[in-house]
């Protein structure tokens, strides 16, 4: 059990540390100075770096406490159940411990010392003092030397993710010291065993997720899998998922299985090799025993997918890909995994979700995961645990599923509550009822649905499963999506979030009563008691009115700058944002991101752009403030700092089409002279990506031109649906000099794909497409048919060929009134040698001009010019086209051999619409003279 005593005895704990030294010189000292530095004191007193033996054993000594620390505070508030002594006895001396102002005091500055650039821990964290311990002893500089053992910083990089995580927002500071340890210990994997380098993999995957970078996370967890010997497939099989369904349809399902006769395993390294080597084996553990799953229960749905037994898609699994070993599985009687194995698929959902937390088929992928977890009764009770709540994650986005969803939900927060709340502590306490127990919404566990701490815990640094209040605020939130209101309200108020219960009362329309709970935890009445009330601000007299609240208190909350942010945004008033920063030394960075958006909203553009570089100079690492900036720079016309903007904003982030796209727009407006700025200074990153047909530039003009390119290219391939994206690729793409031709017709394909339905023929280019026709024209002989068929033999297509399906595919179906595109369309028909169809495009092409002289209340001298020379290209169409073989017609079939009379026609035609207002005119003049020349 991960016991603090178990790693140390009292008697060496107190050599150390001196928590219950005689008389009132430890106390007095902790309370001037504060618990960690009277800690880091008696450290440095303590340690003797100068005898390499004696310190060796030392850091063994404080590795071995700060992970027992660690693991006694997840036990704490993670997984349960509670320790068996009070943390305040052990690490404050006597006179603290017992006062319960002393040690509120002591504790509400210890939560202070974990808070990190402006972010804030929760404030009423049970036994705040263990998480403290392991953080400093983990951290102590002097632990780590030039032969500091791996396991040391593997137990560096564990505690400070876990601070990560306690704060309310991820901080750049700790992700990079975290990841700065993830690169020095990348050359150890390779030293580790199998199963331990699997574990570690599985915990930086973890650790990737929580920061954002799933692709990173899924490149370790396959790596992990090779190491564990996993094999899994997601994949079909045919099954009924509802009661009255009468044939089997293909039903998403994860074929996994373990590596045949490994087992759930130990790590074979030396156990000081291993982080949280405290945590005993699980000898003699009921590992059957895991929490309730509630089922469905509803009137449709079944519990499960009715896979079927019939064997008649055998034939079609190896066109699966599934591998033989898992194509022979029983989708609804696997075997059961191993629990890293479990841990593994989770992890693999939790990275998809992350990717993409709106999409509807995204869901539908990742839920499999978590059944398979499920349903192959995991070992572990933790794992299956964290199965429940990923699966009531996903359950709560539909509605058959929903209630389920959330009554899983509420069990897990019930049972992670009644299994951390010690009967009688000295923690500050969240409101619960107790008699002989806590009370909960569902049943209490039963003996069977409950475990060891030493099996709950074996594996938690790769779940990384929430805490209780974490998860209770989860199950407030999910009431909110259902319209809950009061009942998430009741458990914020209970978690005493009060930030959370003003944005409740906001989104319901209450500013009023957001304001007021804000205020009243930051401002107290001017008449009242300096002292009163510090410890729970909220219990001032309700009656107090909102004016009266002018003083703010002497002791603010720790998530004062956070609170500060949000009165701003209710009241409209910048000057708290700007309190918010004062409150955190200028390390808030939201405090300035608000003060950029309410300057931005308010026309101030410059002092936008300052707040918005404060910001991330506090946190480098936020996407959406390094857009924001870059989009401001636009504004600004400083295209040389947008580029740097957009570019650092990718780096965090290159999943985001806008960001791709706008840094395009900068790029093609830095200058073309190589002496306005010096290559060093130009931020562009550079872009390459193996698909991207970019001629290499000759000049240094077509730099910048290539890299806007590229960079929607890549805006594009992300953004598939956004006409304005397509049409930004086109015109940059023209400019290039070559053109990358390929790009263009796949560009200008898809803007008609996009908008043909409500642009029709207007979605063509048509200057980008009479560019195309000629480069066609040039570089192809003139040939019979269409050159699809040259293009097949599984040869890749060109430029031809995708020209072709261009013209005759998305470009003939759209034209109806552009005289220009029809043109284009008989000389394209002209080289290709069709004369017919050549000829069809001309008289459309004529009937276009006929047409709006028709239709024109008064024509124009244009109008009736362009109808002359539409007649006069229609009549030489005629007459060189007319008398040629037809393609496709009959043997000796002409083109139109009565091509004079249709000639006389139509300038017949032409002459009698003009006759009243044309007359005598160049244009009647030319008409008449091509006339007399049909009659010779």
């Amino acid at each position: 059990m991960s016991n603090l005593v178990s790693a140390l005895d009292l008697s060496a704990l107190e050599a150390i540390f001196e928590f219950h030294a005689e008389g009132d010189r430890v106390e007095s000292r902790i309370l001037d100075v504060g618990w960690t530095r009277r800690l880091e004191e008696r450290l440095r007193f303590w340690l003797q770096p100068e005898h390499g033996e004696t310190f060796r054993t030392q850091r063994e000594n404080l590795y071995e406490v700060g992970t027992a620390a660690l693991n006694s505070f997840l036990q704490s508030s993670v997984t349960g159940p509670p320790l068996a002594w009070d943390s305040a006895d052990r690490f404050f001396p006597r006179g603290i411990a017992t006062d319960a102002a002393k040690l509120s005091g002591v504790r509400r500055r210890l939560k202070q010392d974990l808070c990190i650039d402006g972010e804030n821990v929760y404030h009423l964290i049970p036994n705040v003092e263990l998480f403290c311990l392991a953080k400093y002893l983990l951290n102590f500089p002097p632990l780590f030397t030039a032969d500091t053992p791996l396991y040391l910083r593997w137990a560096r990089v564990t505690v400070n993710f876990c601070h990560q995580r306690l704060l309310s927002e991820n901080v750049s500071s700790l992700q990079e010291t975290i990841y700065q340890d993830l690169e020095e210990l990348e050359r150890s994997l390779t030293h580790d065993d199998r199963w331990t380098r699997a574990c570690r993999l599985v915990q930086r995957a973890t650790i990737h997720t929580q920061h954002g970078f799933d692709q990173k996370a899924r490149d370790d967890l396959r790596r992990a899998t090779l190491e564990t010997g996993l094999e899994f497939q997601l994949t079909g099989r045919l099954g009924k998922r509802t009661k009255f369904q009468e044939e089997d349809l293909s039903q998403l399902v994860v074929l996994a299985k373990s590596a045949d006769g490994t087992g759930d395993q130990k790590s074979t390294s030396a156990p000081e090799e291993t982080f949280g080597s405290v945590i005993n084996t699980l000898s003699g553990t009921d590992k059957t025993s895991k929490p309730e799953a509630l089922d469905l229960n509803d009137d449709t749905l079944l519990e499960k997918i009715a896979f079927s037994t019939s064997n008649q898609d055998a034939a079609s699994l190896d066109e699966d890909g599934v591998p033989p070993s898992l194509a022979s599985l029983d989708p609804s009687d696997q075997p059961t995994l191993q629990a890293i194995d479990s841990i593994i698929l989770l992890a693999y959902a939790s990275s998809i979700t992350n990717t993409s937390p709106a999409d509807g088929l995204t869901r539908e992928e990742t839920l499999p995961y978590a059944t398979r977890v499920l349903q192959g009764s995991s070992t572990n009770w933790q794992v299956y645990t964290q199965a429940l709540l990923v699966r009531s994650r996903i359950e709560g986005h539909k509605s058959r599923t929903v209630e389920r969803g959330v009554l899983q939900l509420q069990a897990l927060v019930d049972q992670v509550i009644v299994e951390t709340t010690p009967k009688t502590s000295n923690n500050p306490s969240i409101e619960v009822t107790n008699d002989s127990g806590t009370s909960s919404f569902l049943p209490r566990p039963k003996s069977s649905e409950s475990a060891p701490a030493s099996e709950r815990l074996q594996y938690i640094n790769q779940l990384a499963s929430p805490t209780r209040w974490e998860l209770e605020a989860e199950l407030a939130s999910r009431w909110i999506s259902l319209g809950g209101i009061r009942t998430a309200l009741e458990i914020y108020e209970r978690l005493q979030m009060w930030a959370e219960v003003a944005l409740c009362w906001a989104a319901n329309d209450r500013e009023d009563k957001a304001i007021s709970i804000i205020r009243r935890q930051l401002y107290r009445g001017a008449t009242a008691n300096a002292t009163e009330l510090k410890s729970n601000p909220i219990a001032e007299k309700e009656e107090t009115s909102i004016e009266s609240l002018t003083v703010e208190r002497d002791i603010l909350p720790t998530d004062a700058p956070r609170l500060f942010c949000i009165l701003g945004d209710l009241e409209g008033n910048p000057s708290m944002y700007d309190r918010a920063w004062e409150v955190s030394n200028s390390r808030y960075a939201r405090a300035q991101r608000s003060l950029g958006k309410y300057y931005f909203n308010k026309g101030d553009i410059r002092r936008s752009e300052e707040a918005y570089a404060r910001s991330l100079k506090v946190n480098a690492l936020n996407h959406n403030t390094w857009f924001s900036l870059g989009c401001i720079r636009l504004q600004l016309e400083d295209w040389l700092g947008a580029v740097d903007a957009f570019s650092r904003a990718i780096q965090i982030e290159d999943s985001d089409a806008e960001t791709w796209s706008n840094l395009a727009a900068a790029l093609l407006q830095l200058p073309s002279d190589p002496t306005a700025h010096s290559a060093d200074e130009d931020p562009a990153v550079p872009l390459s990506f193996d698909d991207a047909e970019i001629p290499s530039a000759k000049e240094n003009s077509q730099k910048h031109i290539h890299s806007a390119f590229t960079a929607l290219k890549r805006a594009a391939a992300l953004k598939r649906d956004s006409h304005r994206i397509w049409s930004n690729l086109l015109n940059v793409a023209v400019k290039l000099s070559p053109p990358p031709y390929t790009d263009i017709i796949i560009a200008q394909t898809r803007l008609t794909d996009l908008l043909a339905k409500s642009k029709g023929e207007q979605s063509i280019d048509i200057e980008v497409l009479e560019g195309l026709v000629a480069h066609f024209i040039a570089i192809t002989p003139g040939t019979g048919g269409t050159l699809s068929e040259s293009e097949g033999n599984g040869r890749k297509r060109g430029f031809e060929s995708m020209l072709v399906e261009l013209m005759e595919q998305r470009v003939v179906p759209l034209i109806t009134t552009s005289r220009r595109l029809y043109l284009l369309m008989a000389k394209y028909h002209l080289h290709l040698k069709r004369p017919y169809a050549a000829l069809q495009a001309y008289e459309k092409a004529w009937r276009v001009a006929l047409n709006r002289l028709d239709t024109a209340s008064e024509t124009t001298k244009g109008q009736w010019n362009e109808a002359v020379d539409a007649t006069v290209e229609l009549v030489d169409a005629y007459e060189s086209l007319g008398e040629r073989r037809r393609e496709g017609g009959a043997e000796g079939e002409l083109v139109m051999k009565d091509w004079k009379f249709k000639s006389r026609s139509a300038i017949r035609g032409i002459l009698g619409r003009g006759r009243e207002s044309w007359e005598g005119s160049d244009g009647w003049r030319t008409l008449k003279d091509k006339l007399e020349e049909l009659k010779a």
